[in-house]
């Protein structure tokens, strides 16, 4: 008998990073949503399942995993045919700098550049903070071609609508709700 994935998901949140690996991976899924405005993340039937009370959390057979980054490797090691985490120790060992790199570097000025673009409304948006966020990201001790690369995603990012439910139209809402 085949099981299905379920990931309990808000968005934005890191959720982001853990659907977004299900859906380059193509794999089947339940999403479920936990409204953390409505504070769901602190019901008891929640809580059984992640008794930290936050989001994504993967359920998969009876493996529980939160955390996005650890929710990554796991499905890019559960699906080795797909190409997203190589089978030679010093590339894997790339792969974890960059996911690492991500979540510890360019996670928070990201999100700070997000909010102050696109999820606050105008009258609360700062510029400054924007510029502040791009310069704590760019200052991340990079070779000079990873500047490169992060100006150009930085700038797309500051342009871009998110992968929030209703805020992106590309953002795949599963319907499937529990």
């Amino acid at each position: 008998m085949e099981h299905r994935m379920r990931l309990y998901e808000f968005g934005p949140t890191r959720s982001t990073r853990a659907r977004w690996m299900l859906q380059e991976l193509g794999v089947d899924f339940e999403a479920v949503t936990v409204n953390l405005a409505a504070g769901e993340q602190h019901r008891p039937e929640f809580l059984r399942i992640n008794p930290a009370g936050k989001v994504p959390v993967l359920v998969d057979d009876g493996v529980v995993l939160t955390e996005s980054v650890a929710i990554a490797l796991y499905l890019a090691e559960k699906y080795p045919g797909k190409g997203f985490f190589p089978a030679d120790a010093r590339q894997r060992a790339q792969v974890n700098r960059w996911l690492l790199f991500s979540a510890t570097e360019l996670e928070q000025p990201i999100w700070r550049i997000f909010r102050h673009t696109r999820l606050y409304p105008e009258n609360l948006r700062l510029p400054g903070e924007i510029a502040r966020a791009h310069g704590e990201a760019m200052a991340a001790g990079l070779s000079q071609k990873e500047r490169r690369a992060l100006a150009a995603l930085l700038a797309k990012l500051a342009d871009a609508q998110g992968l929030t439910p209703g805020v992106h139209p590309g953002y795949k809402q599963s319907p499937e709700k529990p």
